[in-house]
């Protein structure tokens, strides 16, 4: 994978403080930022090999579509990431909301964002998401953000996919691959949840594309997962306890990269 330096690289996740207008926001703008940047720079010092943002918090999530004072803090917040850690850098803006994504991914200079609802529709916890890819796409090369690459979750977790029960998780990937996605991200059923390994297994096999788990590897499975992806997005298990809404914790990171390169390790 281009971005990364290392040929199994870790990705760790912020999951931002609520961001304002959002019902559980009690901060103020200074704080989200001081506590994204304080995290990033963590992730960097424990040697994780990239970084990607998002506004978790924000529940209940807006289907599609946000309001300016959530993209544009979180383009602000990864400026702020990309002038002081030397990372690659991504975004998702919760939920679905891949234009925006592109947008302050495009303002902050940073590298890739995670899009849901890519090919296929599908009813998520926010409602029907439709497909996007050709509109997403059109407006990266419409803004000038072709450098942006674009990964996208197939058969997305806290989603119902009977819509689309026809249609295997191998197809859906190359469909992705067919409407020019830079990478598959594949999960659990929900946050933290485990990705299914035969389902890795297969994708990695028919596609050409980079395949990312997306959710449930921890320090104790991560082995069984390295043969199957090219990347890893890790999130609550870095995190007080294991979950996802914890403060993130240094011997957690530590620990996990320790495993991983030693596994990589000629």
């Amino acid at each position: 994978m281009k971005l990364f330096k290392s040929k199994k690289p870790i990705i760790g996740m912020i999951h931002l403080l609520a961001l304002p207008g959002t019902p559980r926001s009690k901060n103020t703008v200074k704080k989200i930022i001081e506590r994204a940047l304080s995290e990033a720079l963590l992730y960097e010092k424990c040697g994780v090999d990239g970084i990607i943002i998002e506004n978790m918090h924000d529940v209940p999530y807006l289907n599609s579509k946000v309001g300016p004072e959530i993209s544009t803090l979180m383009s602000v917040i990864g400026f702020h990431i990309k002038q002081n850690v030397g990372l690659p850098c991504g975004i998702q803006i919760l939920s679905s909301a891949n234009k925006a994504a592109i947008a302050a991914a495009h303002s902050a200079g940073l590298d890739f964002i995670r899009a849901e609802g890519f090919v296929f529709g599908h009813v998520a916890d926010e409602g029907y998401i439709d497909a996007n890819a050709g509109k997403l796409l059109r407006y990266r090369k419409s803004i000038g953000a072709e450098k942006i690459v674009v990964w996208t979750d197939i058969k997305k977790k806290h989603s119902a996919h009977a819509i689309t029960a026809d249609v295997g998780i191998v197809e859906t990937a190359k469909a992705a691959e067919y409407f020019l996605s830079d990478g598959l991200i594949i999960t659990g059923s929900s946050t933290g949840q485990t990705a299914n390994i035969a389902e890795l297994k297969a994708v990695k096999k028919a596609c050409r594309l980079p395949v990312i788990v997306g959710s449930g590897i921890t320090i104790d499975n991560v082995k069984d997962y390295l043969d199957c992806c090219d990347a890893m997005i890790v999130g609550s298990h870095f995190k007080k306890k294991g979950h996802w809404a914890n403060a993130l914790e240094e011997k957690r990171i530590r620990d996990f990269v320790e495993v991983v390169v030693q596994i990589i390790s000629p």
